[in-house]
């Protein structure tokens, strides 16, 4: 008799720093207003890493309620996968230095850069993996302090993000038609330009001319990343469901990635599917890159707003250009 193999998320867990940013405290830091930044991106505020705290130490709270929530024990997680753009360090990977902070074993350990599809991306790569029967669970983690990569003087780009993580510990169950029904990741790096942190890899390594120059912040051409993204985005959207014979109507939740409320309304109406069924919190987080879709995931099953048998997209999109689907039938 063949038994079934499916891939859930046995367990979420999020964390946010406590430090508020609100728009009136950037009034006092660059030249901007509530308005203005609402108008355009429809964020109130966003959380801020505390002096000292790094990604490490939001993805390991992210992890730990995740794992409590899976009902896993950590010596049965057989890999860790972070997916971030602001790792603690060049190298070793965030995801060893985690391993050794939750005092799991000598298992495969790894970061992922995506930007902000790095989660919907590590899902993807750890789901691989658990069908293979090598290992049974594997923890997914999305974590970026990208405050401390922005430019304070750059009112079109601080304005726009925050700091947190979000986890999943992901579990190879028997069952049919539940958990991960359908990953689709695509990626164009033909204009980098359209975000990116110029400076402080091999192209450009740290000098003192590429301090002078702000190369190490983060840069962004937001109009034309704009026009780009939501093209792109919206027919990954429709391929994903297209293959998988979904209807608008059969979907219970869209997590997008929380960047900017006009993108999330683009979509809704090129879907044609209600702006309800659209989960935001990018009010009160801003982006939070790869943080952002888990920790809205998360957010979403504390309200208890997610039954057995709904259908779940999970999309987002990064510097790369990287666009990334996650479809699941929650367990």
């Amino acid at each position: 008799m063949t038994v079934e193999t499916a891939v859930v998320l046995s367990g979420v867990g999020a964390y946010v720093p406590e430090k508020r940013l609100t728009n009136d405290d950037l009034s006092q830091i660059v030249d901007t207003n509530d308005e203005w930044i609402r108008s355009r991106t429809g964020i109130r505020e966003r959380r801020i890493a505390a002096d000292g705290q790094t990604t490490l130490d939001m993805a390991e709270q992210a992890a730990l309620q995740a794992i409590e929530r899976s009902g896993v024990e950590k010596e049965d997680i057989g890999l860790i996968v972070v997916a971030t753009m602001t790792p603690d360090m060049p190298f070793p990977a965030t995801a060893c230095l985690l391993q050794d902070r939750l005092g799991i074993g000598q298992i495969m350990a790894f970061d992922l850069e995506a930007a902000c599809s790095g989660f919907t991306y590590a899902v993807q790569v750890a789901e691989g993996l658990l069908r293979t029967g090598r290992i049974d669970h594997a923890l997914v983690i999305g974590a970026d302090k990208v405050s401390g990569i922005l430019d304070w003087e750059d009112r079109a780009t601080c304005v726009l993000f925050g700091d947190g993580a979000g986890a999943a510990v992901l579990s190879r169950v028997d069952g049919r038609d539940i958990g991960i029904l359908d990953c689709l990741s695509r990626s164009d790096g033909s204009d980098p330009s359209l975000l990116c942190q110029p400076a402080g890899g091999s192209a450009m390594p740290a000098r003192q001319q590429t301090i002078d120059a702000r190369g190490h912040f983060l840069k962004m051409r937001g109009r034309d990343l704009f026009k780009v993204v939501v093209k792109v985005v919206n027919r990954l959207c429709r391929d994903v469901m297209e293959r998988n014979n979904i209807r608008p109507e059969d979907i219970r939740w869209i997590i997008p990635h929380q960047a900017n409320l006009r993108m999330i309304d683009s979509m809704a109406k090129y879907l044609e599917i209600p702006p309800e069924k659209f989960f935001v919190n990018l009010e009160r987080y801003g982006n939070t890159s790869a943080a952002s879709v888990p920790i809205a995931l998360e957010e979403v099953i504390s309200k208890g707003e997610i039954e057995t048998g709904d259908l779940i997209l999970l999309v987002a999109f990064g510097a790369g250009l990287t666009w990334s689907a996650t479809l699941i039938r929650w367990h």
